[in-house]
């Protein structure tokens, strides 16, 4: 009776224990898997930080920087009449002394009057020209059609040419 028992008491204990080898060659697999899982989101939480560092940087170089002063008109023209003046005598005579806005809006007012009035002559033109040229092309076209109409037949003059013969 004991022999009956022996025989699948130690089939189960040989199931039991490649079991356990089985668990045990998964479980280093999870774990060898979970190392590589920890590596990575260390990785990333670095790259994070420096990403942020970088962007706290930039915020503050933005920050520090002066901003950049507009000179004024007093300050603007004091330099240029400074470079004017360590210019020779003979270009120094080219320049105006300081430019006038009036003067400028003038010019500006002028040279715009001039284009103006030379569109309005063109326009004028234009408008004079576009009915003779539209009649020049219907008669153009109207001469062009006897020939075009009948392909077969030749555009013949009434009245013979006198050629020698």
């Amino acid at each position: 009776m004991k022999k009956k028992f022996i025989v699948p008491t130690l089939i189960a204990l040989a199931m039991i224990c490649s079991c356990q080898k089985q668990d045990s060659a998964a479980e280093a697999q999870l774990a060898q898997r979970k190392a590589e899982l920890d590596s990575r989101e260390k990785a990333l939480d670095e790259r994070e930080k420096a990403v942020a560092e970088r962007e706290k940087a930039v915020a503050n170089s933005r920050i520090i920087q002066p901003r950049r002063q507009v000179p004024d008109a007093a300050q603007v023209n004091a330099e240029r009449e400074k470079r004017i003046q360590q210019l020779p005598p003979e270009l120094r005579a080219l320049i105006p002394a300081t430019p006038d806005p009036a003067r400028m809006k003038a010019e500006r007012d002028r040279m715009i009057q001039e284009q103006l009035s030379l569109r309005q002559r063109r326009l004028e033109e234009l408008r004079r020209t576009g009915p003779q040229m539209q009649n020049q092309n219907a008669m153009s076209a109207a001469t062009a059609a006897p020939a075009g109409i009948h392909p077969g037949t030749e555009a013949t003059s009434p009245s013979p040419s006198p050629t020698p013969q």
